[in-house]
């Protein structure tokens, strides 16, 4: 349970291959309480190769097939992005897939049954990858990983599959997942050992983070902003830890020191150091974004109205599937959403999400607002991110970051941000956090969300820092464990 960090050791595409035939051929025997289920046909599937479109996209930018892939997950945007590494080493982003269906509410899974879809960061093994899901193909992300449990934090078999069907987990459409399944393939043929996915509420943007303000996850989220800055800044991805209930980024030992970093996921944190480029591009962003914050909350920006009652999201080029509109982005902008949008087969018999409820509160802060009112019953359903609005361009000249020995620049104590409970009516001070010394704060958590109305269908029920999970029988680890 101490730290992990995805490694390029050569990993030989026949155990793989193995791997995948091991799964096959006990698939049949085994049923899983959650999202996932086995079928058959698998293999095919699982083995399609990759379109010539996305090999051509690939050389262009000079990205070798078989290169380390990184996957980020945001929840409002209902958007899914690969990331692969290039020819120097550093991550460009390939290709951002529209989501077809998330459940749950914004903010972490808390225990079994609450509908949530994980936030946080999890690794993918080859173990986990599904070639004869009954939801075409999918991924084991892993929950609980070390911070979850460490947190008591309960659920299983949560995917990211194909069917676009969602109960817990991110459901694409077949196609979509048939290239992501495809990209991952390739990067374990390559040698690397795993794959991180990073998911989070939204774009941890200083405007985003202000519209939440008031959210009872902030402490959790501003935690893994951490992680999305020391990515945004490096385009390398960063080494996790679990400690003292938190998550870390980036650990290294003190200069001088014989022994390893040993990370207790419930205990304290051992004395670290941070490399100082990634500490120091990592403190520049954080200020700039926490001044950014600080201004909009100034001048009033509005507080997301409450999604009580919704469950899940939907990207609007799909929602425009099932109610073709205007919908309204977060400029005010508007965009007309028709069928042939949906890059995918969306299934005769859907699932879209529920309509938040209004409540009082809400009625009483929105009644003066026509964007509010216009929207109420279409761009809350299917998120405010439209499908023709480019995600933000990343930088243009990242940070290259070669992590040489460096001075110690920070330890547990000074980079970890508070976690304390914020009521939900006091409006979040600007991010920068204040270290406490000596403390262990506790995450705070809203209640899980409300179960899904009868009418919604029932599905059947990175090896990260000190977060390979407790392998259960009757799991895709334990049935590839022999051949791993």
């Amino acid at each position: 349970m101490g730290h992990y960090r995805s490694g390029s050791e050569p990993l030989n595409s026949a155990a793989f291959v193995r791997a995948l035939l091991a799964s096959a051929a006990v698939a049949a025997a085994i049923a899983l309480a959650s999202c996932e289920t086995d079928g058959s046909g698998g293999m095919t599937r699982a083995m399609k190769p990759l379109s010539p479109e996305m090999v051509a996209q690939l050389e262009q930018k000079h990205m070798p097939k078989e290169s380390p892939i990184l996957v980020r997950i945001f929840k409002e945007e209902s958007e899914l992005e690969i990331w692969k590494a290039d020819e120097s080493g550093q991550f460009g982003l390939v290709k951002t897939y529209p989501i077809c269906r998330w459940s749950g509410d914004l903010g972490p899974k808390i225990k079994e049954g609450d509908r949530q879809a994980p936030e946080g960061y999890y690794t993918i093994t080859p173990g986990q990858m599904n070639p004869n899901s009954s939801y075409y193909l999918s991924f084991n992300l892993g929950f609980p990983n070390a911070f979850d449990k460490a947190n008591d934090r309960t659920g299983a078999f949560l995917m990211v599959h194909g069917d676009c069907s969602s109960a817990g987990c991110y459901a694409m459409t077949d196609e979509q997942m048939g290239e992501i399944y495809a990209l991952g393939r390739e990067s374990f043929f390559g040698g690397q050992r795993a794959f991180q996915v990073q998911a989070y509420p939204f774009r941890m943007t200083p405007l985003n983070l202000a519209k939440h303000r008031n959210s009872p996850h902030m402490a959790f989220w501003r935690m893994i902003k951490e992680g999305y800055d020391h990515f945004e800044v490096t385009r390398r991805e960063p080494k996790i830890d679990v400690c003292d209930k938190h998550y870390v980024f980036d650990a290294e030992p003190p200069p001088g020191s014989t022994a390893p970093l040993a990370f207790n996921p419930k205990g304290h944190c051992p004395v670290f150091e941070v490399p100082a480029e990634i500490a120091a591009a990592v403190k520049e962003k954080r200020e700039n974004d926490e001044r950014e914050f600080a201004a909009l909350v100034s001048r009033g920006t509005p507080i997301v109205a409450s999604r009580s009652g919704a469950d899940g999201g939907m990207n609007p080029a799909f929602a425009a599937k099932f109610k073709p509109a205007d919908i309204f982005d977060n400029d005010g902008r508007v965009h007309t959403f028709v069928t042939a949008s949906a890059p995918g087969t969306v299934p005769a018999t859907p699932n879209p999400p529920r309509a938040p409820e209004a409540t009082s509160a809400n009625q009483a802060g929105n009644a003066d607002n026509p964007l509010e009112r216009m929207t109420s019953t279409v761009s809350k359903w299917v998120g405010l991110r439209s499908a023709d609005q480019p995600p933000p361009e990343p930088p243009s000249t990242p940070v290259v970051l070669p992590r040489p020995k460096a001075k110690p620049v920070q330890t547990a104590a000074a980079i970890r941000p508070p976690l304390q409970q914020q009521p939900p009516s006091q409006q979040q001070p600007p991010m920068a956090p204040t270290p406490v010394a000596n403390s262990q704060p506790q995450i705070a958590d809203a209640p899980p969300s409300a179960p899904p109305p009868s009418s919604a269908p029932t599905a059947p029920t990175n090896v990260m820092t000190g977060a390979q999970p407790v392998v259960p029988s009757s799991t895709f680890d334990s049935r590839w464990s022999a051949v791993r």
